[in-house]
């Protein structure tokens, strides 16, 4: 069974700092691309940044400067560092994956559970 699991959400003041972290857990042969989504409340859910297995990142442009996502494939793990965070930034945050079962099968795509980041205003 395959899981993203998520941890590092919580409650924090404008302006300060978290670190999210997605491992890959289960029984899959390679963990291609990587990304966190996030969805506020009464809006849809949107791209926050991804990262290929090759580390090359692709950014929400109004999130540039602010958050970085990085990787340690040899963890199958993730991780959004935000700083500078705003009260807009309050949102359920969700690790996304692509994950090959095995060689010859394609990557199917898999979410996280979901962490909620609040940064109260």
């Amino acid at each position: 069974q395959v899981q993203l699991v998520e941890s590092g959400g919580g409650l924090v003041q404008a302006g300060g700092s978290l670190r999210l972290s997605c491992a890959a857990s289960g029984s899959f042969f390679r963990v291609n691309t990587m990304g966190w989504y996030r969805q506020a409340p009464g809006k849809q859910r949107e791209l926050v940044a991804t990262i290929t297995s090759g580390e090359t990142t692709n950014y929400a442009d109004s999130l540039k400067g602010r958050f970085t996502i990085s990787r340690d494939n040899a963890k199958n793990t993730v991780y959004l560092q935000m700083n500078s965070l705003k009260p807009e930034d309050t949102a359920i945050y969700y690790c996304n994956a692509d994950l090959k079962i095995t060689p010859l099968h394609a990557a199917i795509n898999y979410w996280g559970q979901g962490t909620q980041v609040t940064v109260p205003s």
